[in-house]
């Protein structure tokens, strides 16, 4: 007997399994087209607004399948426009994920979390604080982009123009699912979305970036970087100490080799520890190897570090010896701090 807890969340079906089930059930093929696309272009969460289908076929469906979509819990809007939402998950976790609007440039990004916490355990970070419950699985993360693209279209008016894979976790601890949430995005079957307009963010699993250029991915990658020496690094990374600079630099190069995708560097700067000229120095020795743009960070302070922000005038200078290396150099000031939405904020407060 199939249960309400027995039922199997038919979005983990891929396209081939669900159209033997509706052979097998004596339905036509179209409609497991039909379903497919009520699933993953238009991001239905249950049966009952899927209209073309008869009322039998959907009764059918609701008695054999469950589809655990994500539920919006709580929206907080900063005074930047910065929109973090939590989202509560079919067994009771929680997530977020947040919309960064640039209104100006029609350029609205969301970052979207990839785990219910985080077990790397990055000394900055509140999500690091958090033990790693479990990995999302691929509808889970699909759901956060269709869900704030929701609010970016009631909101502004305009759709979303990027995703990254910024939010609670490692992604590529979450290897399967985020690699299954990106190919419904960028699927012409799915949302359709650029692979180009999505960047996945990794601390630096080394094996894992090898993985994604065999796989041949399409999309960006982006490298926490936050340290340009193994010293530094390790204090406040300890992936690190699994996976060095050294290592880190060979799966990159064979990443950038392999691929020819875009690679960035995101660095917090915290102050007195990893932005001095020293650093810049360090940091601009690994950048020779693959083009690469950094992406220098406010630090947004969280409770129970010591870590303070740089002076501005220390980003400043940092910035500035970078660029006269001849590296190409973003300085991101911080958005949303005061809903806790910024950058190693992410952490369920409630």
């Amino acid at each position: 007997m199939v249960t309400e807890t027995t039922k199997k969340d038919i979005r983990i079906l891929d396209k081939a399994t669900l159209l033997d089930w509706f052979l097998t059930n004596g339905e036509k093929k179209f409609r497991a087209n039909q379903v497919f696309e009520w699933l993953w272009q238009k991001g239905a969460h249950s049966f009952s607004e899927m209209t073309n289908l008869s009322k039998d076929l959907r009764s059918k469906l609701e008695d054999t399948f469950v589809i655990n979509g994500i539920v919006e819990d709580q929206v907080q809007r900063s005074a930047d426009g910065t929109i973090k939402t939590r989202f509560r998950l079919h067994d009771g976790h929680f997530i977020e994920s947040v919309l960064i609007p640039v209104a100006k440039d029609k350029r609205f990004t969301v970052c979207v979390s990839s785990q219910v916490g985080c077990s790397l355990a990055c000394k900055f970070c509140a999500t690091g604080k958090m033990k790693r419950i479990r990995n999302l699985d691929a509808a889970e993360i699909y759901d956060q982009v269709v869900m704030v693209n929701k609010q970016t279209m009631e909101t502004f008016g305009l759709p979303l123009t990027n995703i990254v894979y910024m939010g609670m976790g490692e992604p590529l601890l979450a290897y399967k699912s985020v690699l299954g949430s990106i190919a419904h995005i960028t699927s012409p079957e799915g949302l359709g979305m650029s692979p180009k307009r999505i960047t996945v963010s990794t601390a630096g699993i080394a094996k894992m970036i090898k993985k994604l250029a065999d796989d041949k991915v399409r999309f960006n990658l982006a490298i926490s970087l936050h340290a340009a020496d193994d010293t530094k690094r390790n204090e406040i990374m300890p992936i690190n100490e699994q996976n060095n600079l050294e290592v880190l630099m060979e799966a990159l190069i064979y990443f950038s080799r392999n691929t020819k995708n875009r690679i960035s560097y995101e660095y917090i700067t915290f102050q007195n520890f990893n932005d001095s000229l020293i650093d810049a120095a360090n940091l601009t020795k690994l950048c020779r190897d693959f083009p690469v743009q950094i992406n220098i960070i406010e630090y947004n302070p969280i409770d129970g570090t010591t870590f303070e922000k740089s002076a501005a005038h220390r980003i400043d200078d940092f910035a500035k010896y970078l660029i006269d290396e001849g590296v190409m150099v973003t300085v991101r000031r911080s958005r949303g701090k005061d809903i806790d939405a910024a950058c190693g904020q992410l952490a369920n407060k409630g």
